[in-house]
Protein backbone atom coordinates (compact mmCIF):
# COMPACT_ATOMS: atom_id res chain seq x y z
CA UNK A 1 0.00 0.00 0.00
CA UNK A 2 1.41 3.36 -1.01
CA UNK A 3 2.07 6.01 1.64
CA UNK A 4 1.39 9.62 0.61
CA UNK A 5 3.98 12.24 1.56
CA UNK A 6 3.40 15.96 1.01
CA UNK A 7 6.31 18.27 0.18
CA UNK A 8 5.44 21.91 -0.62
CA UNK A 9 6.14 23.41 -4.03
CA UNK A 10 5.60 26.95 -2.69
CA UNK A 11 8.39 29.44 -3.46
CA UNK A 12 9.14 29.90 0.26
CA UNK A 13 9.69 26.16 0.62
CA UNK A 14 11.70 25.95 -2.61
CA UNK A 15 13.98 28.69 -1.28
CA UNK A 16 15.04 26.46 1.61
CA UNK A 17 15.47 23.25 -0.38
CA UNK A 18 12.04 21.66 -0.92
CA UNK A 19 13.06 20.14 -4.26
CA UNK A 20 16.10 18.54 -2.64
CA UNK A 21 13.95 17.19 0.18
CA UNK A 22 11.44 15.69 -2.27
CA UNK A 23 14.26 14.09 -4.27
CA UNK A 24 15.85 12.70 -1.10
CA UNK A 25 12.55 11.17 0.03
CA UNK A 26 12.02 9.55 -3.38
CA UNK A 27 15.59 8.22 -3.42
CA UNK A 28 15.43 6.88 0.13
CA UNK A 29 12.07 5.20 -0.48
CA UNK A 30 13.41 3.53 -3.60
CA UNK A 31 16.55 2.33 -1.80
CA UNK A 32 14.43 0.84 0.99
CA UNK A 33 11.92 -0.60 -1.50
CA UNK A 34 9.04 1.35 0.03
CA UNK A 35 5.99 2.48 -1.94
CA UNK A 36 5.80 6.25 -1.45
CA UNK A 37 3.72 8.75 -3.43
CA UNK A 38 4.95 12.34 -3.22
CA UNK A 39 2.45 15.16 -3.69
CA UNK A 40 3.80 18.67 -4.13
CA UNK A 41 1.24 20.75 -2.26
CA UNK A 42 1.14 24.46 -1.49
CA UNK A 43 2.46 25.93 1.73
CA UNK A 44 0.34 25.90 4.89
CA UNK A 45 1.87 29.28 5.70
CA UNK A 46 3.95 28.09 8.66
CA UNK A 47 7.06 29.53 7.09
CA UNK A 48 9.32 29.05 10.10
CA UNK A 49 8.76 25.27 9.68
CA UNK A 50 9.55 25.07 5.97
CA UNK A 51 10.32 22.63 4.54
CA UNK A 52 7.20 21.23 6.26
CA UNK A 53 6.83 17.58 5.25
CA UNK A 54 3.53 15.84 5.98
CA UNK A 55 2.65 12.15 5.92
CA UNK A 56 -0.90 10.86 5.51
CA UNK A 57 -1.60 8.26 8.21
CA UNK A 58 -4.67 6.58 9.66
CA UNK A 59 -4.67 9.28 12.33
CA UNK A 60 -4.53 12.16 9.86
CA UNK A 61 -1.54 14.04 8.50
CA UNK A 62 1.59 14.11 10.64
CA UNK A 63 3.98 17.05 10.35
CA UNK A 64 7.77 17.15 10.34
CA UNK A 65 9.84 20.29 9.97
CA UNK A 66 11.91 22.15 9.19
CA UNK A 67 13.24 19.25 7.11
CA UNK A 68 16.46 19.41 5.12
CA UNK A 69 17.62 16.79 2.64
CA UNK A 70 20.17 15.52 5.15
CA UNK A 71 17.40 14.77 7.66
CA UNK A 72 15.59 12.34 5.37
CA UNK A 73 17.45 9.08 6.24
CA UNK A 74 16.86 9.63 9.97
CA UNK A 75 13.17 10.30 9.29
CA UNK A 76 12.87 6.93 7.57
CA UNK A 77 14.81 5.28 10.41
CA UNK A 78 12.32 6.78 12.88
CA UNK A 79 9.35 5.42 10.94
CA UNK A 80 7.98 8.77 9.88
CA UNK A 81 5.87 7.05 7.21
CA UNK A 82 3.62 5.83 10.04
CA UNK A 83 3.94 8.98 12.14
CA UNK A 84 6.98 7.90 14.15
CA UNK A 85 8.67 10.09 16.75
CA UNK A 86 11.55 12.27 15.62
CA UNK A 87 13.18 15.48 16.80
CA UNK A 88 11.47 17.23 13.85
CA UNK A 89 8.04 15.74 14.59
CA UNK A 90 5.14 18.06 15.47
CA UNK A 91 2.35 15.50 15.71
CA UNK A 92 -0.90 16.01 13.78
CA UNK A 93 -0.58 19.01 11.47
CA UNK A 94 -4.01 20.31 12.41
CA UNK A 95 -2.98 20.44 16.09
CA UNK A 96 0.01 22.76 15.60
CA UNK A 97 -1.12 25.88 17.57
CA UNK A 98 -0.19 28.35 14.82
CA UNK A 99 -2.53 26.50 12.45
CA UNK A 100 -5.16 25.19 14.88
CA UNK A 101 -6.13 28.65 16.15
CA UNK A 102 -6.73 30.16 12.72
CA UNK A 103 -10.05 30.76 10.99
CA UNK A 104 -9.23 29.55 7.50
CA UNK A 105 -11.85 30.53 4.95
CA UNK A 106 -9.92 31.94 1.99
CA UNK A 107 -6.98 29.63 2.69
CA UNK A 108 -8.96 26.53 3.63
CA UNK A 109 -7.35 24.40 0.89
CA UNK A 110 -3.92 26.02 0.74
CA UNK A 111 -1.32 23.42 1.74
CA UNK A 112 -3.97 20.70 1.81
CA UNK A 113 -4.45 19.89 -1.87
CA UNK A 114 -2.41 19.29 -4.97
CA UNK A 115 -2.72 22.80 -6.48
CA UNK A 116 -3.23 21.48 -10.01
CA UNK A 117 -5.66 18.67 -9.18
CA UNK A 118 -9.19 19.71 -10.08
CA UNK A 119 -10.40 16.50 -8.43
CA UNK A 120 -8.76 17.62 -5.17
CA UNK A 121 -10.33 21.03 -5.54
CA UNK A 122 -13.81 19.58 -5.98
CA UNK A 123 -13.28 17.14 -3.09
CA UNK A 124 -12.55 20.03 -0.73
CA UNK A 125 -15.72 21.98 -1.62
CA UNK A 126 -14.29 23.75 -4.65
CA UNK A 127 -16.74 25.07 -7.30
CA UNK A 128 -19.64 25.01 -4.81
CA UNK A 129 -19.74 28.81 -4.86
CA UNK A 130 -19.77 28.98 -8.66
CA UNK A 131 -22.48 26.34 -8.91
CA UNK A 132 -24.67 28.31 -6.50
CA UNK A 133 -23.92 31.58 -8.31
CA UNK A 134 -25.09 30.06 -11.59
CA UNK A 135 -28.51 29.48 -10.03
CA UNK A 136 -28.83 33.18 -9.13
CA UNK A 137 -29.52 36.30 -11.13
CA UNK A 138 -26.36 38.43 -11.58
CA UNK A 139 -27.91 41.19 -9.46
CA UNK A 140 -28.40 38.71 -6.61
CA UNK A 141 -24.71 37.78 -6.73
CA UNK A 142 -23.79 41.46 -6.41
CA UNK A 143 -26.29 41.79 -3.56
CA UNK A 144 -24.75 38.85 -1.70
CA UNK A 145 -21.23 40.27 -2.03
CA UNK A 146 -22.48 43.66 -0.82
CA UNK A 147 -24.30 42.16 2.17
CA UNK A 148 -21.22 40.11 3.13
CA UNK A 149 -19.38 43.33 4.00
CA UNK A 150 -16.32 42.26 2.03
CA UNK A 151 -13.88 45.12 1.56
CA UNK A 152 -10.94 45.24 -0.80
CA UNK A 153 -8.03 43.31 0.65
CA UNK A 154 -5.49 45.11 -1.49
CA UNK A 155 -5.10 48.07 0.84
CA UNK A 156 -7.82 50.64 0.26
CA UNK A 157 -10.56 48.64 2.00
CA UNK A 158 -13.23 49.84 -0.44
CA UNK A 159 -16.51 47.84 -0.31
CA UNK A 160 -16.32 45.19 -3.02
CA UNK A 161 -20.07 45.06 -3.62
CA UNK A 162 -20.27 48.78 -4.42
CA UNK A 163 -17.50 48.46 -7.01
CA UNK A 164 -19.23 45.48 -8.59
CA UNK A 165 -22.60 47.24 -8.73
CA UNK A 166 -21.04 50.24 -10.47
CA UNK A 167 -19.65 47.98 -13.20
CA UNK A 168 -22.82 45.90 -13.39
CA UNK A 169 -24.94 49.02 -13.92
CA UNK A 170 -22.62 50.44 -16.58
CA UNK A 171 -23.69 50.02 -20.22
CA UNK A 172 -20.98 48.70 -22.53
CA UNK A 173 -20.41 46.08 -25.22
CA UNK A 174 -17.44 44.69 -23.27
CA UNK A 175 -16.49 44.57 -19.59
CA UNK A 176 -13.44 43.16 -17.83
CA UNK A 177 -12.36 41.58 -14.54
CA UNK A 178 -8.79 42.44 -13.62
CA UNK A 179 -7.07 40.73 -10.72
CA UNK A 180 -4.39 42.89 -9.16
CA UNK A 181 -1.80 40.29 -8.22
CA UNK A 182 1.11 42.74 -8.33
CA UNK A 183 2.07 41.96 -4.74
CA UNK A 184 4.96 44.35 -4.19
CA UNK A 185 4.73 45.24 -0.49
CA UNK A 186 7.57 44.12 1.75
CA UNK A 187 6.58 41.29 4.07
CA UNK A 188 3.60 40.17 1.98
CA UNK A 189 3.12 36.81 0.31
CA UNK A 190 -0.60 35.94 0.59
CA UNK A 191 -1.35 36.51 -3.10
CA UNK A 192 1.59 34.35 -4.13
CA UNK A 193 0.56 31.59 -1.73
CA UNK A 194 -2.94 31.44 -3.21
CA UNK A 195 -1.72 31.46 -6.81
CA UNK A 196 0.84 28.75 -6.10
CA UNK A 197 -1.19 26.72 -3.61
CA UNK A 198 -4.86 27.05 -4.61
CA UNK A 199 -5.09 28.65 -8.07
CA UNK A 200 -8.57 27.30 -8.84
CA UNK A 201 -10.12 29.41 -6.06
CA UNK A 202 -8.90 32.57 -7.79
CA UNK A 203 -10.22 31.33 -11.12
CA UNK A 204 -13.58 30.50 -9.53
CA UNK A 205 -13.79 33.94 -7.90
CA UNK A 206 -13.03 35.71 -11.17
CA UNK A 207 -15.63 33.68 -13.06
CA UNK A 208 -18.27 34.55 -10.45
CA UNK A 209 -17.29 38.23 -10.71
CA UNK A 210 -17.62 38.06 -14.48
CA UNK A 211 -21.11 36.56 -14.29
CA UNK A 212 -22.17 39.13 -11.70
CA UNK A 213 -21.18 42.24 -13.68
CA UNK A 214 -21.51 40.99 -17.25
CA UNK A 215 -17.80 40.64 -18.03
CA UNK A 216 -16.56 37.90 -20.34
CA UNK A 217 -12.81 38.40 -20.11
CA UNK A 218 -10.43 38.43 -17.16
CA UNK A 219 -6.76 39.16 -16.60
CA UNK A 220 -4.47 38.26 -13.73
CA UNK A 221 -1.76 40.92 -13.63
CA UNK A 222 1.20 39.78 -11.58
CA UNK A 223 4.87 40.55 -11.21
CA UNK A 224 7.69 38.93 -13.15
CA UNK A 225 9.35 38.12 -9.82
CA UNK A 226 6.70 35.41 -9.31
CA UNK A 227 7.69 32.79 -11.93
CA UNK A 228 6.27 29.84 -9.98
CA UNK A 229 2.93 31.57 -9.43
CA UNK A 230 2.74 32.54 -13.10
CA UNK A 231 3.42 28.99 -14.27
CA UNK A 232 0.95 27.46 -11.80
CA UNK A 233 -1.80 29.91 -12.71
CA UNK A 234 -1.33 29.32 -16.44
CA UNK A 235 -1.49 25.55 -15.99
CA UNK A 236 -4.58 25.87 -13.78
CA UNK A 237 -6.30 28.09 -16.37
CA UNK A 238 -5.63 25.49 -19.07
CA UNK A 239 -7.06 22.75 -16.84
CA UNK A 240 -10.12 24.87 -16.01
CA UNK A 241 -10.70 25.62 -19.67
CA UNK A 242 -10.53 21.94 -20.59
CA UNK A 243 -13.02 21.16 -17.80
CA UNK A 244 -15.52 23.74 -19.06
CA UNK A 245 -15.09 26.09 -16.10
CA UNK A 246 -13.76 28.68 -18.54
CA UNK A 247 -14.84 29.24 -22.11
CA UNK A 248 -17.99 30.03 -24.10
CA UNK A 249 -20.27 28.14 -21.69
CA UNK A 250 -19.24 28.18 -18.01
CA UNK A 251 -20.17 24.75 -16.61
CA UNK A 252 -22.71 24.39 -19.42
CA UNK A 253 -24.46 27.69 -18.65
CA UNK A 254 -25.37 30.64 -20.86
CA UNK A 255 -22.45 32.62 -19.42
CA UNK A 256 -19.09 32.95 -21.15
CA UNK A 257 -15.85 33.82 -19.38
CA UNK A 258 -12.19 33.31 -20.17
CA UNK A 259 -9.00 34.65 -18.65
CA UNK A 260 -5.24 34.84 -18.95
CA UNK A 261 -2.15 35.83 -16.98
CA UNK A 262 -0.09 38.91 -17.81
CA UNK A 263 3.20 39.68 -16.09
CA UNK A 264 4.54 43.13 -15.36
CA UNK A 265 8.13 44.31 -15.30
CA UNK A 266 8.47 44.83 -11.56
CA UNK A 267 7.37 48.45 -11.14
CA UNK A 268 5.92 48.95 -7.66
CA UNK A 269 3.60 51.72 -8.88
CA UNK A 270 1.81 49.18 -11.08
CA UNK A 271 0.17 47.91 -7.93
CA UNK A 272 -1.95 51.08 -8.20
CA UNK A 273 -4.97 50.14 -10.25
CA UNK A 274 -4.77 52.78 -12.98
CA UNK A 275 -1.02 52.34 -13.51
CA UNK A 276 -1.73 48.61 -13.67
CA UNK A 277 -4.34 49.15 -16.37
CA UNK A 278 -1.91 51.26 -18.40
CA UNK A 279 0.69 48.51 -18.16
CA UNK A 280 -1.90 45.87 -19.08
CA UNK A 281 -2.70 47.87 -22.19
CA UNK A 282 0.98 47.77 -23.17
CA UNK A 283 1.70 51.34 -22.15
CA UNK A 284 3.99 52.87 -19.57
CA UNK A 285 2.84 52.22 -16.00
CA UNK A 286 1.80 55.77 -15.11
CA UNK A 287 -1.01 56.71 -12.76
CA UNK A 288 -4.19 58.06 -14.35
CA UNK A 289 -6.15 60.95 -12.90
CA UNK A 290 -9.56 60.01 -11.48
CA UNK A 291 -12.32 60.50 -12.53
CA UNK A 292 -13.10 58.67 -14.69
CA UNK A 293 -13.11 55.67 -12.38
CA UNK A 294 -11.88 52.32 -13.74
CA UNK A 295 -15.32 50.92 -12.89
CA UNK A 296 -16.69 53.13 -15.70
CA UNK A 297 -13.68 53.63 -17.98
CA UNK A 298 -11.03 51.08 -17.13
CA UNK A 299 -9.17 48.59 -19.31
CA UNK A 300 -9.29 49.74 -22.94
CA UNK A 301 -11.81 52.37 -21.85
CA UNK A 302 -14.39 49.77 -20.78
CA UNK A 303 -16.06 49.21 -17.38
CA UNK A 304 -13.64 47.17 -15.31
CA UNK A 305 -13.65 45.48 -11.91
CA UNK A 306 -10.16 45.70 -10.40
CA UNK A 307 -9.88 43.51 -7.31
CA UNK A 308 -7.02 42.10 -5.30
CA UNK A 309 -6.30 38.33 -5.23
CA UNK A 310 -7.61 37.99 -1.67
CA UNK A 311 -10.88 39.74 -2.50
CA UNK A 312 -11.57 37.50 -5.50
CA UNK A 313 -10.40 34.32 -3.74
CA UNK A 314 -12.90 35.02 -0.94
CA UNK A 315 -15.90 35.28 -3.28
CA UNK A 316 -16.40 31.48 -3.57
CA UNK A 317 -16.65 31.22 0.22
CA UNK A 318 -19.33 33.93 0.34
CA UNK A 319 -21.35 32.36 -2.45
CA UNK A 320 -21.10 28.88 -0.96
CA UNK A 321 -21.61 29.66 2.74
CA UNK A 322 -23.75 32.78 2.39
CA UNK A 323 -23.32 36.52 3.00
CA UNK A 324 -24.45 36.32 6.63
CA UNK A 325 -21.96 33.54 7.41
CA UNK A 326 -19.05 35.67 6.21
CA UNK A 327 -20.34 38.93 7.65
CA UNK A 328 -20.59 37.44 11.15
CA UNK A 329 -16.81 37.29 11.40
CA UNK A 330 -14.87 40.42 12.35
CA UNK A 331 -15.58 43.61 14.26
CA UNK A 332 -17.21 46.95 13.47
CA UNK A 333 -17.13 47.68 9.75
CA UNK A 334 -14.36 45.16 9.14
CA UNK A 335 -16.13 41.93 8.25
CA UNK A 336 -14.80 38.47 7.54
CA UNK A 337 -11.25 37.21 7.86
CA UNK A 338 -7.92 38.74 6.96
CA UNK A 339 -4.74 36.85 5.98
CA UNK A 340 -2.10 38.46 8.19
CA UNK A 341 1.45 38.05 6.94
CA UNK A 342 4.00 38.13 9.76
CA UNK A 343 7.63 38.74 8.80
CA UNK A 344 10.84 40.47 9.82
CA UNK A 345 12.62 39.82 13.11
CA UNK A 346 9.97 37.44 14.46
CA UNK A 347 10.04 33.93 15.90
CA UNK A 348 7.05 32.49 14.06
CA UNK A 349 6.84 34.11 10.66
CA UNK A 350 4.16 33.12 8.21
CA UNK A 351 0.57 33.57 7.14
CA UNK A 352 -2.18 33.61 9.75
CA UNK A 353 -5.80 33.92 8.62
CA UNK A 354 -8.15 35.11 11.32
CA UNK A 355 -11.21 37.27 11.84
CA UNK A 356 -10.65 41.00 12.30
CA UNK A 357 -10.50 41.93 15.98
CA UNK A 358 -7.20 40.79 17.44
CA UNK A 359 -4.92 43.46 18.85
CA UNK A 360 -1.56 44.21 17.28
CA UNK A 361 0.14 42.97 20.45
CA UNK A 362 -1.69 39.63 20.29
CA UNK A 363 -0.49 39.22 16.71
CA UNK A 364 3.15 40.20 17.29
CA UNK A 365 3.76 38.64 20.69
CA UNK A 366 1.11 35.94 20.92
CA UNK A 367 1.04 34.55 17.37
CA UNK A 368 4.45 35.73 16.16
CA UNK A 369 6.17 34.89 19.44
CA UNK A 370 8.08 38.16 19.68
CA UNK A 371 11.45 38.73 18.06
CA UNK A 372 13.63 35.93 16.76
CA UNK A 373 16.64 37.70 18.26
CA UNK A 374 15.07 37.61 21.71
CA UNK A 375 15.54 41.37 22.07
CA UNK A 376 12.65 43.75 22.81
CA UNK A 377 10.33 44.79 19.97
CA UNK A 378 10.92 48.42 19.11
CA UNK A 379 8.69 48.95 16.08
CA UNK A 380 6.22 47.10 13.90
CA UNK A 381 5.42 48.30 10.38
CA UNK A 382 1.94 47.40 9.21
CA UNK A 383 0.82 47.73 5.60
CA UNK A 384 4.00 47.37 3.56
CA UNK A 385 6.77 49.92 2.88
CA UNK A 386 4.22 52.75 3.00
CA UNK A 387 2.68 51.62 6.28
CA UNK A 388 3.05 53.37 9.63
CA UNK A 389 5.43 52.23 12.37
CA UNK A 390 3.74 51.25 15.62
CA UNK A 391 5.61 51.21 18.95
CA UNK A 392 4.73 48.71 21.72
CA UNK A 393 2.72 51.47 23.43
CA UNK A 394 0.15 51.10 20.63
CA UNK A 395 -0.03 47.32 20.72
CA UNK A 396 -3.58 47.53 22.08
CA UNK A 397 -4.71 48.81 18.65
CA UNK A 398 -7.40 46.50 17.27
CA UNK A 399 -6.64 45.02 13.87
CA UNK A 400 -9.41 46.59 11.79
CA UNK A 401 -9.55 49.34 9.20
CA UNK A 402 -11.06 52.07 11.35
CA UNK A 403 -8.92 51.46 14.44
CA UNK A 404 -5.73 51.64 12.42
CA UNK A 405 -6.85 54.81 10.65
CA UNK A 406 -7.57 56.41 14.03
CA UNK A 407 -4.04 55.51 15.18
CA UNK A 408 -2.44 57.09 12.11
CA UNK A 409 -1.87 53.87 10.21
CA UNK A 410 -3.38 51.59 7.61
CA UNK A 411 -3.83 47.83 7.32
CA UNK A 412 -3.04 47.76 3.61
CA UNK A 413 -2.34 44.23 2.43
CA UNK A 414 -1.99 43.11 6.07
CA UNK A 415 1.77 42.66 6.00
CA UNK A 416 3.48 43.02 9.39
CA UNK A 417 7.25 43.50 9.69
CA UNK A 418 8.79 43.33 13.17
CA UNK A 419 11.95 45.20 14.27
CA UNK A 420 13.86 44.82 17.52
CA UNK A 421 15.52 47.60 19.58
CA UNK A 422 18.52 47.87 17.27
CA UNK A 423 16.59 49.47 14.40
CA UNK A 424 17.36 53.11 13.54
CA UNK A 425 14.04 54.77 12.78
CA UNK A 426 15.63 57.78 11.08
CA UNK A 427 17.14 55.36 8.56
CA UNK A 428 13.72 53.73 8.15
CA UNK A 429 12.16 57.13 7.42
CA UNK A 430 14.88 57.80 4.87
CA UNK A 431 14.22 54.42 3.26
CA UNK A 432 10.53 55.31 2.81
CA UNK A 433 11.38 58.53 1.00
CA UNK A 434 14.07 56.86 -1.09
CA UNK A 435 11.71 54.00 -1.98
CA UNK A 436 9.12 56.51 -3.17
CA UNK A 437 11.71 58.45 -5.18
CA UNK A 438 12.90 55.27 -6.93
CA UNK A 439 9.44 53.82 -7.58
CA UNK A 440 7.55 57.02 -8.48
CA UNK A 441 6.03 56.99 -11.96
CA UNK A 442 6.94 60.69 -12.13
CA UNK A 443 3.56 61.98 -13.19
CA UNK A 444 2.81 64.20 -10.19
CA UNK A 445 5.14 66.73 -8.61
CA UNK A 446 4.44 66.03 -4.90
CA UNK A 447 5.51 62.41 -5.28
CA UNK A 448 8.34 62.87 -7.80
CA UNK A 449 9.98 65.94 -6.25
CA UNK A 450 8.73 65.67 -2.67
CA UNK A 451 10.30 62.26 -2.12
CA UNK A 452 13.65 63.39 -3.52
CA UNK A 453 13.64 66.49 -1.29
CA UNK A 454 12.57 64.21 1.56
CA UNK A 455 15.71 62.08 1.25
CA UNK A 456 17.87 65.21 1.25
CA UNK A 457 16.07 66.60 4.29
CA UNK A 458 16.45 63.37 6.32
CA UNK A 459 20.14 63.35 5.44
CA UNK A 460 20.52 66.88 6.80
CA UNK A 461 18.81 65.84 10.04
CA UNK A 462 21.17 62.86 10.32
CA UNK A 463 24.18 65.18 9.93
CA UNK A 464 22.86 67.52 12.61
CA UNK A 465 22.27 70.42 10.21
CA UNK A 466 19.56 72.66 11.66
CA UNK A 467 17.66 69.58 12.94
CA UNK A 468 14.55 71.37 14.23
CA UNK A 469 14.06 73.42 11.08
CA UNK A 470 14.60 70.36 8.89
CA UNK A 471 12.20 68.22 10.92
CA UNK A 472 9.58 70.91 10.41
CA UNK A 473 10.39 70.96 6.70
CA UNK A 474 10.11 67.17 6.54
CA UNK A 475 6.69 67.29 8.19
CA UNK A 476 5.59 69.96 5.71
CA UNK A 477 6.82 67.87 2.77
CA UNK A 478 4.85 64.91 4.10
CA UNK A 479 1.71 67.01 4.34
CA UNK A 480 2.11 68.15 0.73
CA UNK A 481 2.70 64.59 -0.48
CA UNK A 482 -0.22 63.19 1.48
CA UNK A 483 -2.80 65.58 0.13
CA UNK A 484 -1.29 66.50 -3.23
CA UNK A 485 -0.23 63.20 -4.77
CA UNK A 486 -2.27 61.54 -7.50
CA UNK A 487 -2.11 58.05 -5.96
CA UNK A 488 -1.29 56.14 -2.80
CA UNK A 489 2.44 55.86 -3.56
CA UNK A 490 3.07 59.52 -2.83
CA UNK A 491 0.00 59.84 -0.60
CA UNK A 492 0.99 57.05 1.79
CA UNK A 493 4.77 57.60 1.93
CA UNK A 494 4.24 60.12 4.76
CA UNK A 495 2.81 57.37 7.01
CA UNK A 496 6.14 55.68 7.82
CA UNK A 497 7.97 59.01 7.97
CA UNK A 498 5.56 60.83 10.28
CA UNK A 499 5.02 57.78 12.50
CA UNK A 500 8.79 57.35 12.88
CA UNK A 501 9.20 61.02 13.83
CA UNK A 502 6.23 60.93 16.21
CA UNK A 503 6.87 57.69 18.08
CA UNK A 504 10.66 57.54 17.97
CA UNK A 505 11.85 61.16 18.34
CA UNK A 506 15.08 60.04 20.00
CA UNK A 507 16.27 58.60 16.68
CA UNK A 508 15.89 62.01 15.03
CA UNK A 509 18.25 63.80 17.41
CA UNK A 510 21.77 64.38 16.13
CA UNK A 511 24.41 62.27 17.82
CA UNK A 512 26.38 64.26 20.43
CA UNK A 513 29.77 65.44 19.29
CA UNK A 514 32.67 63.68 20.96
CA UNK A 515 35.63 66.03 21.53
CA UNK A 516 39.04 64.65 20.73
CA UNK A 517 41.25 63.95 23.74
CA UNK A 518 44.02 66.46 24.32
Amino acid sequence: MSVTVFVPRDAAALAVGADNVAAAIASEAEARKLDVTIIRNGSRGLLWLEVLVEVRTGNGRMAYGPVRAGDVPSLFDAGFLVGGEHVLAHGPTREIPFLKNQTRLTFSRCGVTDPLSLADYRHYQGLKGLEKALRLAPSDIVKAVTESGLRGRGGAGFPTGIKWKTVADARADQKYIVCNADEGDSGTFADRMIMEGDPFVLIEGMVIAGIAVGATKGYVYTRSEYPHAIETMRQAIDIAREAGILGPSVLGSVYAFDMEVREGAGAYVCGEETALLNSLEGRRGVVRAKPPLPALEGLFGKPTVVNNVMSLATIPVIMDRGAAFYRDYGVGKSHGTIPIQIAGNVRYGGLYETAFGLTLGEIVNGIGGGTLSGRPVKAVQVGGPLGAYFPPSLFDTVFDYEAFAESGGLIGHAGIVVFDDRVDMLKQARFAMEFCAVESCGKCTPCRIGSTRGVETVDRIARGIEPEQNKALLADLCNTMKFGSLCALGGFTPYPVISAMTHFPEDFRPAPLVEAAE
